[in-house]
């Protein structure tokens, strides 16, 4: 399951073009690595990466603390988190980028539009990509939000976040699926 889940990310965070008989990387069967290999060809070649190893589960952490103050609206306690500079791309379409303190402000003002929020996590992995030399931590989520009416709603996220060499965060792809309607 660990090595389905491991491959699955990878798959999922690697862009691929139509090149149809590209020589990649392939994953050891002896552990969770991807190492080289010239024997295995696929269809479809990857723009970013193909080469990561389970990365530092101390990375997990901050993605976890972000997300802990994101559900107890306590985002000036994720300040030190976050890198200087951030970039964040949500499931929405929208996008942040600037400053610490600017995307700090502007999380906190949509934060306090809900009401209680709190976090489910299915799955996280940590990961390193070995040949562009960074941290990723992947994590599959449902997100429950109860609004000031009492209304509830939730989503289902997959969000993959980059761990600069500080441990901060400064990147996130954010993919999100809402509830099927009834």
């Amino acid at each position: 399951m660990k090595k389905f889940l491991f491959l699955f990310s990878v798959v999922a965070f690697t862009a691929c073009n139509s090149s149809n008989d590209t020589t990649v990387d392939s994953m050891s069967s002896s552990d969770s690595t991807v190492t080289a290999s010239d024997t295995t060809a696929y269809q479809y070649a990857t723009d970013y990466s193909s080469k990561f190893e389970m990365g530092d589960p101390k990375n997990v952490r901050t993605i976890f603390d972000l997300y802990k103050d994101w559900d107890n609206n306590n985002l000036d306690n994720s300040k030190d988190k976050f890198a200087d500079s951030v970039t964040l791309i949500f499931g929405s379409g929208d996008m942040m980028a600037g400053k610490r303190d600017s995307i700090t402000e502007l999380s906190k003002t949509f934060r306090n539009t809900l009401g209680t929020v709190n976090t489910q996590v299915h799955a996280v992995v940590p990961l390193r990509s070995t040949d562009k030399n960074e941290d990723w931590v992947l994590v599959w989520f449902k997100e429950y939000r109860t609004d000031a009416k009492g209304k509830k709603d939730s989503t289902e996220f997959q969000e993959t976040w980059r761990i600069n060499k500080n441990g901060q965060a400064d990147l996130l792809y954010q993919y999100q699926q809402n509830p099927p309607k009834k």
